[in-house]
């Protein structure tokens, strides 16, 4: 969250520029930033204060948030650069008023290139060696009065290491280099130059042809800067931090070079004309070139992230939002050849409850003792789930259980779950402190069957890094993507809300208002003191204030407690909101909870009070009607067709079912079951043109598609849903 200011301070006086930027009122971002001052979270404003803002959502509020923090850095850094010019005594009214005006960080640095503490240049010894009068007076471009040996023979000085006329000259020629580089006007036509009219460019390094082959398209490649898309760009850029790749960014120099030149010499008489214009072409091509294509790049690589990373939040979110199968109790299984198919039994509250291993696969093939021993497994715990990891095996595995289901008319549903980050889970400190005297290859079987029952409660417990829906993640800027993730997961944790009595650690501490160290305590306190019957014990919780309590406690449940209100999005500030109206239909709360006729009889606006405005008490009515509901869809598996199991079985033409499990700028990853994921391109995805396929398709997504093409040596697989 942006650094905390008191109403009324510095934040405040963004605002109206931020409200300007992001085309909202100032009395909605005063609004935000006097809530988010005062302590309060993202979710929690969202969902209980939308009087106050006007009904802005997540998506408003971060961009108010991320865009107080850019303004707060902004200003930081306009602090130092006014005081350290002034230090210099080369701070003037204009000069100030420059940088007081800068709503860019990279403009303020701009301006203030020429001022910054340089390393030893050209420039600078010729400086040192007295010749910026000279510079000054070449750079006017005025008559000299004099010949240009009499001009140039005043500076020459040997104590100064200035022997000659020559020297003299060449010194005041880089001096007048570097200040045409560093003029921020000029730098700035120069990269609109490049952007506009540039291209991205990659070369195999010497004598890296043969290991740069997995970057064949980008051996000899070039883009248009403007349009090249962020995958693209993420890919050279990945080859070149590997040492496969040369990557640059070139203009044709007779398309800037010419009007550089006219901007930087206006005098065509001037007796140093041509000297100029040697210097021109040494600034560009020693100064302002290099400068650029390190400025462009780093532009493009911005925004090349940014879209990355956006991908990979909206990945995430469907992921963690895919429809649970609810609360039965789950064979998880993590399949395997040699070392056999590991089983772990959780009952409905994702409790572990035995655990063995069986062998129904090559090259053991204990077929019919496998089937014995999960038979007698289902029976003993009456099993309606069996989670299938989608690892080594999982194919055969999966054709295993299908036929035990189905020779047996067995009452159980089967599905395939991705163990993307399940053994980094199952390797973890977190995993070894609940299931310490569990082998790890358990603990993944164990999360691969709470995966099924509730995906969001069990991959809160994994770094999202891991989870694999994402496009070049390593490659990307990590701040930002840790800071992007860490805000999808705290949405879709707060969005679905939390079980109280049964949430573990990780899931609590990702709930507005609390930490890790108070979801420890919260646990600590559940254990010493058993389950919670009401919203209001969360205060006798150590260290858990009134603060955190308001943030927390609308999006905690309690099934079962003493009031059903505790078991839905109802804040606890509006219950007195819920007494009123159950009076008003001569009820009382516990009978209007969940009855939907009769919450359709209360009337929004005979409930509107100061405390209270339309739109919170349209949310109550609303949840009064379904009270604790899950916002997240229907559960459904995927029915991967028994005859393919491997890239193989695979034929052109065939039409098979699969999952969606990554979804890209240049189309969507699809699993149909054969250990390898085939590839969706967005001229792919529909019988119409798609600009975006997350328009189309997401994670988590059931679709049907067609064969076009298996590439066996390169282990690809080309797919359609145009049929």
């Amino acid at each position: 969250m942006a650094a905390k200011k008191e109403p009324g301070s510095g934040s405040m006086a963004f605002a109206q520029r931020i409200a300007a930027d992001l085309g909202l009122t100032m009395r909605q971002v005063a609004a935000v930033v006097e809530l988010l001052s005062s302590g309060n979270t993202i979710p929690f404003i969202a969902r209980y204060r939308k009087e106050a803002t006007h009904g802005l959502d997540e998506i408003a509020l971060r961009a108010i948030e991320d865009a107080l923090e850019k303004a707060t850095a902004l200003a930081a850094r306009k602090e130092t650069v006014l005081r350290t010019i002034e230090e210099q005594d080369q701070l003037t009214e204009a000069l100030r008023s420059a940088i007081e005006r800068c709503t860019d960080m990279r403009e303020l640095e701009a301006i203030y290139l020429p001022f910054k503490p340089k390393r030893r240049t050209r420039a600078t010894v010729g400086r040192q060696r007295g010749l910026q009068p000279l510079a000054d007076l070449l750079l006017r471009q005025e008559p000299l009065g004099c010949s240009k040996k009499d001009t140039l023979q005043k500076f020459v000085n040997a104590e100064l290491d200035v022997p000659d006329c020559g020297a003299a000259l060449q010194g005041a020629l880089d001096i007048i280099a570097e200040q045409w580089s560093e003029d921020a006007s000029t730098r700035a036509w120069v990269r609109d130059q490049v952007f506009a009219n540039g291209n991205v460019c990659s070369r195999v390094k010497r004598g890296k042809k043969e290991e740069a082959s997995k970057f064949d398209l980008y051996i000899d490649y070039q883009e248009s800067a403007r349009r090249i898309p962020s995958h693209r760009l993420l890919a050279v850029l990945r080859g070149e931090a590997q040492g496969l790749l040369n990557v640059s960014v070139s203009i044709d120099e007779t398309q800037i070079l010419p009007q550089l030149t006219q901007k930087l010499i206006h005098n065509r008489a001037f007796e140093f004309r041509q000297e100029l214009l040697s210097a021109a072409r040494d600034c560009y091509e020693r100064l302002l070139m290099p400068a650029t294509q390190t400025a462009v790049l780093h532009t493009l690589k911005e925004r090349a992230d940014e879209g990355a990373i956006a991908v990979f939040g909206k990945n995430l979110r469907e992921l963690l939002l895919a429809a649970p199968a609810g609360p039965r109790v789950t064979i998880g299984i993590d399949p395997g050849f040699r070392t056999g198919c590991k089983l772990a039994v959780v009952d409905r509250t994702g409790k572990y409850l035995t655990d063995t291993v069986i062998y129904p696969t090559p090259p053991r093939s204990e077929v019919q003792a496998a089937g014995k021993t999960l038979l007698a497994l289902i029976e003993k715990y009456q099993v309606e789930l069996i989670a299938i990891g989608n690892g080594t095996a999982s194919r055969e595995t999966d054709a295993f259980i299908g036929g035990l289901i189905r020779d047996h008319r067995l009452d159980v549903t089967k599905a395939m779950i991705s163990e993307s980050g399940a053994s980094i889970y199952s390797a973890s400190e977190l995993a070894g402190k609940e299931f310490p005297d569990l082998d790890v290859t358990v603990r993944g079987a164990i999360s691969i069957a709470r995966r099924l029952q509730d995906p969001l409660a069990e991959l809160v417990k994994t770094d999202p890094k891991s989870i694999g829906v994402g496009q070049y993640q390593h490659d990307v800027n990590q701040t930002q993507l840790r800071k992007c993730l860490d805000r999808v997961v705290e949405s879709c944790v707060n969005h679905v809300g939390v079980e109280l009595n049964m949430a573990s650690v990780p899931l609590l501490s990702r709930v507005a208002g609390i930490g890790t160290k108070l979801a420890e305590n919260i646990v600590d306190f559940r254990n010493e003191n058993g389950r919670f019957t009401d919203r209001k014990q969360l205060i006798q919780v150590p260290k858990l204030g009134k603060k955190a309590f308001e943030q927390a406690a609308g999006f905690l449940r309690i099934r079962g407690g003493d009031s059903p209100l505790d078991n839905s999005a109802v804040h606890p500030e509006s219950y007195p909101v819920v007494q009123r109206m159950a009076r008003k239909l001569g009820t009382n709360p516990k009978s209007l909870v969940g009855n939907a006729a009769l919450s359709q009889k209360l009337r929004p606006e005979d409930f509107v009070d100061d405390c209270f405005g339309m739109p919170t008490i349209v949310d109550i009515i609303a949840e009064l009607a379904k009270p604790g509901r899950d916002p997240r869809s229907e559960f459904r598996a995927v029915r991967f067709d028994d005859s393919v199991n491997q890239m193989e079985d695979l034929k052109p033409g065939m039409v098979l079912e699969g999952v969606i499990t990554n979804v890209t700028h240049f189309g969507a990853f699809i699993d149909i079951g054969v250990h390898q994921d085939a590839l969706i391109h967005i001229s792919q995805l529909a019988n119409t043109f798609v600009k975006d396929p997350s328009e189309v398709v997401s994670v988590g997504d059931v679709v049907k598609v067609k064969v076009l093409e298996i590439d066996l040596a390169r282990e690809r697989i080309s797919v359609t849903r145009k049929f």
